[in-house]
């Protein structure tokens, strides 16, 4: 059986970078069987690579879990307002706030989104990015990688997606991204290759609002497992708190679901 070129690309690109969840009983998201789609993950126009209109289509209300669904939350842990959190165990990106808050969107986390803990930096921002491997990947797995040796280009048949953001520390590419994704449908799940993935409509606003020089805290298993508490994966890829054990840092505020602007 041969695999499609766009299909091909994606298990390139994926290799080489790095039961659902219960709805809350009042407040926060909606249950992941409501047809509501908030604002925020409506279909956009965006100007692509090349200076083309990119329509980046809605997020379905199927993939919009509770977890998965950028919430304001009070939040505990120690980082200072202005850094981005990446928690890969828990499949959480956190942006702290002032007075003890931050926003929260759900991610994608491949194998290589659990190769890297510590503290780095973004020192590069990337709109629609292209893609090249390295002159290894080409030579160990040329089969594979050969085809892509001259790159991909940005748009919307490379799986980095609308933007990305590369984290550096000490000036040193860490080969950790932070991305969007041209497959909405993995979002809160673990993926078999690849970094950290957002919705398009997360990361193009993330993307937005942040500098170069901006902070990124990306936490080891222990950290997550004491921060967030212990969790379990259902039948369907989501992770859930285990209730009778959780107790997360960061709790649904009740009141901001649908008063998050699409700004962040």
């Amino acid at each position: 059986m041969r695999f499609a070129p766009a299909a091909l690309l994606v298990c390139a690109l994926g290799l080489a970078a790095c039961g659902p969840t219960p709805p809350p009983t009042e407040g926060g998201a909606p249950p992941a069987a409501s047809n509501f789609v908030p604002d925020i993950y409506q279909a956009r126009v965006d100007t692509g690579p090349r200076g083309e209109a990119i329509e980046i289509p809605a997020i379905k209300a199927a993939y919009l879990r509770d977890r998965n669904t950028r919430t304001r939350v009070p939040y505990n842990g120690p980082e200072s307002a202005g850094t981005v959190v990446v928690d890969p165990y828990a499949r959480l990106l956190y942006l702290v706030e002032n007075g003890g808050m931050a926003t929260r969107v759900g991610i994608a986390v491949g194998k290589a989104g659990l190769g890297y803990s510590g503290t780095a930096t973004i020192q590069r921002k990337a709109h629609w990015p292209s893609w090249t491997p390295t002159a290894n990947m080409v030579r160990t797995e040329p089969e594979l990688y050969a085809q892509f040796a001259k790159g991909v280009p940005g748009g919307t048949s490379n799986p980095l997606g609308s933007r990305a953001l590369y984290l550096y520390e000490g000036g040193r590419d860490t080969m950790y991204r932070i991305h969007g994704t041209m497959d909405p449908s993995s979002i809160g799940k673990a993926t078999s290759a690849g970094c950290i993935r957002l919705f398009n409509q997360d990361v193009m606003d993330l993307y937005d609002l942040i500098p170069n020089g901006t902070v990124v805290k990306v936490r080891t298993a222990d950290e997550s497992r004491r921060l967030e508490g212990p969790l379990r994966q259902t039948p369907d890829g989501y992770l859930e708190p285990v209730a009778a054990e959780a107790q997360p840092i960061a709790f649904a505020d009740s009141g901001d679901y649908q008063a998050i602007p699409a700004s962040w």
